[in-house]
């Protein structure tokens, strides 16, 4: 590996310096000019990860090394049955080098027998084996990663079940945060799911080798979150990059590892890490949450965290589903603007006025004891919009008299007729409008992930919402109105405005803009209604 061209600015005082200031370093490339200053830094940084108290270091691989191997070929050994199917790059490695980086996978597979699906474990072996001292040091290295405990902050998924989550976590984001590149996908391919699915192949062995070592720089410091920033960077590049025409007849999967392949035709390093790092992205906390909930919905689909592979397709196909309100097409483009964990269950119709008729007391009978659903309005002028409502109808209730608001920011309007548009919460569009509320004024620590995944519904429900109002400090009351109802009516978006009420027959409604959505009128102002349709999720 030929040193970069240009002296290295690694100051000498560089772990000496705020983790800020640290992270700022790394972001742009302080170490990339010398191949040996990361040699010396990175075990350095590796130390200082937080992880469990007993974690097999460089003497207990030479000694495990010594015993599994002795005098037989490397290659008469398997590799951990954790990597079926799992890419194993090796990064220009010497032939020396691949057998090294065997010999540690392979001793990784026989002292962390908990591990039964890890994507992301080779390549950092590989890249890390460039940099250290000798094998038995990068092992050490890659056991801290491994065997890391720092709060919200996983650097390596060890099980398909964190693996699977982590895809949906991306989906999440990548629908939040890179809309066109999400709705171009969402056009081409009939499972948008199974495409994030290889979000980290496009990384790690996707990137060419100096983006990969760049991208590492920063991964060492910050986890797992910079591999999140990096693949939105990614798709913000490919949709940028993608023809006039569209990806339609083209294979989506295909399309995106061709192009970060050839990244380096589209983007320098150091432009990609800048943009990466421009994405107003969630707080880790509020990530870990959002991963922690795709976590209980797999689980409700009876993944295992011993499982290495599903056992059926999770995502749901939706050219079985029929409704009176939108086309299969139409709702397929509408599933893919939902929440990930969701989208894994079968729609199920609540409440149709069709089939109940037109009463709200009927529609809230229907619709309570369901959370999350989805609210389908087809007007006599044939325009169609709606709403993802996050929380159960009888939550109103709780409000007694008064008509109180409620609900989570993931909460969001739409038109799906004449024209397709999503509107989210407005701290999601401009995150700057609020900060994430200090630890000080949080009400509670996280709760570990076991209580998530228990089977009784308390346990689960210790779980801060994602995007609940309380995590943020907002700049007024009127930009988290989310849903409310009373026997009056049902009003969804407030703030100036409500995107969407109904009253109480069901049959006359009102749209325009709303502070809670930044949206403008979702069809004719004053509008009546030819269907409504509330459609739930049919969970295991």
């Amino acid at each position: 590996m030929p040193e970069a061209q240009g002296p290295a600015r690694i100051p000498r005082d560089v772990l000496g310096r705020p983790a800020k200031e640290l992270k700022r370093l790394a972001r742009e490339g302080c170490w990339a000019g010398s191949h040996a200053g990361r040699a010396r830094l990175y075990p350095r940084l590796i130390q200082r990860v937080s992880c469990r108290l007993v974690t097999p270091d460089a003497l207990v691989y030479r000694d495990v090394a010594g015993r599994l191997f002795g005098q037989r070929s490397v290659s008469s050994h398997p590799l951990p049955e954790f990597l079926e199917g799992c890419p194993v790059p090796t990064y220009c490695l010497s032939p020396r080098g691949v057998t090294a980086l065997r010999k540690i996978l392979i001793c990784v597979g026989a002292l962390f027998p908990d591990i039964t699906h890890s994507p992301l474990l080779p390549a950092l072996a590989a890249l890390l084996l460039h940099y250290s001292e000798d094998e038995a040091r990068c092992f050490e290295s890659l056991s801290r990663l491994i065997a890391s405990n720092a709060p919200h902050a996983a650097y390596i998924d060890q099980s398909f079940l964190a693996h699977q989550a982590s895809c949906m976590t991306f989906g999440d984001l990548a629908s939040k945060h890179c809309p066109a590149a999400h709705k171009l996908i969402a056009g081409a391919a009939d499972n948008v799911l199974e495409v994030y699915s290889e979000w980290l192949s496009w990384l790690f062995p996707g990137l060419p080798l100096a983006y990969a070592v760049r991208v590492l720089d920063v991964f060492l410091l910050e986890g797992q979150k910079v591999l999140y920033r990096i693949g939105l960077a990614l798709l913000k590049q490919f949709r940028l990059s993608a023809a006039p025409a569209g990806l339609q007849g083209s294979d989506v999967k295909a399309e995106l590892q061709a192009f970060v392949r050839n990244i380096a035709q589209h983007v320098s390093v150091d432009k990609l890490l800048e943009r990466a790092f421009g994405i107003r992205l969630f707080s880790r906390k509020e990530i870990w949450l959002l991963h922690m909930a795709n976590r209980k919905a797999l689980v409700e689909r009876g993944i295992t965290v011993v499982q290495r592979r599903p056992s059926f397709h999770l995502a749901v196909d939706m050219q079985k589903f029929s409704s009176s309100t939108v086309t299969a097409q139409e709702m397929r483009l509408v599933w893919s603007w939902l929440p990930e964990r969701f989208s894994l269950f079968p729609p199920l119709l609540l409440f149709s006025t069709s089939q109940d008729g037109c009463s709200l007391q009927r529609f809230y009978t229907c619709c309570e004891g369901y959370e999350p659903t989805v609210l389908l309005i087809k007007t006599t002028e044939g325009e169609v919009c709606g709403a993802f409502l996050s929380s159960d109808w009888a939550e109103r209730k709780k409000s007694g008299a008064t008509s109180g608001f409620f609900g989570t920011g993931e909460c969001f309007v739409f038109t799906v007729r004449p024209e397709a548009e999503r509107y989210e919460w407005v701290l999601i569009q401009r995150p700057e409008l609020a900060k994430a509320v200090p630890r000080s004024r949080q009400r509670s620590p996280s709760p570990a992930p076991e209580s998530l995944l228990g089977s009784s519904r308390d346990s689960s429900s210790r779980l801060s919402p994602f995007l609940a109002t309380r995590h943020f400090l907002l700049p007024s009351k009127t930009a988290s109105m989310f849903m409310s109802g009373s026997r009056d009516g049902i009003v969804i978006g407030g703030g100036g405005g409500q995107a969407l009420s109904l009253d109480a027959s069901l049959l006359r409604g009102h749209t325009e803009r709303c502070e809670t959505f930044d949206n403008p009128p979702l069809c004719r102002e004053n509008f009546q209604v030819q269907l409504l349709e509330v459609w739930g999720f049919q969970s295991a």
